[in-house]
C-alpha cells in the first residue's frame, strides 16, 4: 500500500512538472516567434528610396524582339491616331478653351489607352523612359508616331481650311524672341512638370480606363489654365505655349521663316530649347517627382519587400 501511495505521488508530481514546463514553452513560443518575424521583415519605411530606380518594364524588349509581337503595331497605330486627333482639336479650338479640350482629352485617353497607354506627348514618353516604365525602343516609337499623327493632323485641318472660303485662320504662336526666352520657357517647364505628374499619378488608377483619362485630361487642363493664366493676365503674352513638344514641332519649330539661314538657324534652336529641350525635362521631373511622393508615403511597394500592418 505504502508503494502504491508513493508510485501516486511522484506520478502526479512529474505531470504537474511537465505541466508546467508546457505553460513555460507556451510562454516563450510566441515571444521566439515575434523576434524571428520581426528579423525577417523588411518595411520601404526603413529604407524608402529602395527600388526607387529599378525597371518597370519588360526587360527582354529591345529592338530584336519588339516586333514579334503585334501589339507594338496596335501601339504605335493608337499613339499615332490619338496624338491626330488632339492636334486637330487644339488646332479647331485653339488653346484657349480648356474646358472642351479637357472633354477631348478624355475621350481621346480612355479610347486610345487599350492600345499604348495613350502617352499621346513626348513629355509622356520621355517621363516614362526615363523612370524605366517604358524601354527605350518603344518610347522612340511612340515619340515618331506622336510627330507623325501631329503632322497628319496639321494636313487634314488645312485640306478642310483650303477647301473653305479661307476665312478661318489656324491658330497662330508667337515666335521665342530673345528679350521673352525665359518667360516661356519656364512657362513650358512648369506645364511639362504638372502634366508628367498627373500621369504619373493616374498611372495608380490604370485598371479603370475612364479614372484614368479624366485625371489625366484635367491635368493637362489645370497645366493649361497655368499657362493661360501666367502668360496673358501676368505677363501680356498670347499664343506662345503649346505643353506638347510634338505639336510645337510642326507648327512652331520646322516653320519657322527669316531672312537668311543664320537667323533660321537661331530661331529654331532657340523654339527647340524652349518647346522641347525644357518640357522633356519637365517631364522627367514630374515623373519622379511623383515616384518619390508615393515611396515616402508608402503608397506602393514595388521593390519586392514585406510591410508591416499596424
Amino acid at each position: 500500500m505504502a508503494t502504491t501511495k508513493s508510485t501516486k505521488t511522484t506520478a502526479k508530481k512529474s505531470s504537474k512538472s511537465a505541466a508546467t514546463k508546457a505553460k513555460q514553452v507556451k510562454k516563450t513560443a510566441p515571444k521566439t516567434a515575434k523576434v524571428e518575424t520581426r528579423e525577417e521583415v523588411t518595411t520601404c519605411a526603413d529604407k524608402p528610396l529602395k527600388g526607387f530606380f529599378a525597371r518597370k518594364c519588360d526587360a527582354n524588349e529591345n529592338i530584336l524582339t519588339i516586333f514579334k509581337s503585334p501589339r507594338i503595331y496596335g501601339a504605335i497605330i493608337g499613339e499615332l491616331v490619338g496624338t491626330m486627333l488632339l492636334t486637330i482639336i487644339l488646332l479647331s479650338l485653339g488653346l484657349y478653351q480648356p474646358l472642351y479640350i479637357m472633354f477631348g482629352l478624355i475621350a481621346i485617353t480612355a479610347a486610345v489607352y487599350g492600345l499604348s497607354g495613350a502617352n499621346l506627348n513626348p513629355i509622356i514618353t520621355v517621363g516614362m523612359m526615363a523612370s524605366r516604365r517604358m524601354s527605350a525602343i518603344r518610347g522612340v516609337l511612340y515619340i515618331i508616331s506622336q510627330i507623325l499623327g501631329a503632322w497628319l493632323a496639321l494636313w487634314i485641318v488645312s485640306l478642310f481650311r483650303n477647301a473653305g472660303d479661307g476665312a478661318y485662320e489656324l491658330p497662330k504662336m508667337a515666335e521665342v524672341e530673345s528679350g521673352q526666352f525665359w518667360v516661356v520657357t519656364m512657362i513650358e517647364f512648369v506645364g511639362a512638370i504638372m502634366i508628367a505628374f498627373f500621369f504619373a499619378r493616374a498611372l495608380a488608377y490604370k485598371k479603370s480606363p475612364l479614372t484614368f483619362a479624366a485625371i489625366v485630361g484635367t491635368g493637362i487642363s489645370v497645366a493649361l489654365l497655368f499657362a493661360i493664366v501666367i502668360s496673358s493676365n501676368f505677363l501680356s503674352l498670347q499664343n506662345n505655349f503649346a505643353l506638347n513638344p510634338a505639336v510645337a514641332l510642326m507648327y512652331q519649330i520646322m516653320p519657322s521663316g527669316a531672312e537668311n539661314f543664320g537667323e533660321l538657324l537661331g530661331g529654331a534652336s532657340l523654339a527647340l530649347v524652349t518647346y522641347w529641350i525644357f518640357p522633356l525635362i519637365g517631364g522627367v521631373v514630374g515623373f519622379y517627382l511623383s515616384d518619390f511622393a508615393a515611396k515616402l508615403s508608402g503608397e506602393k511597394c514595388c521593390c519586392g519587400c514585406k510591410e508591416v500592418k499596424k
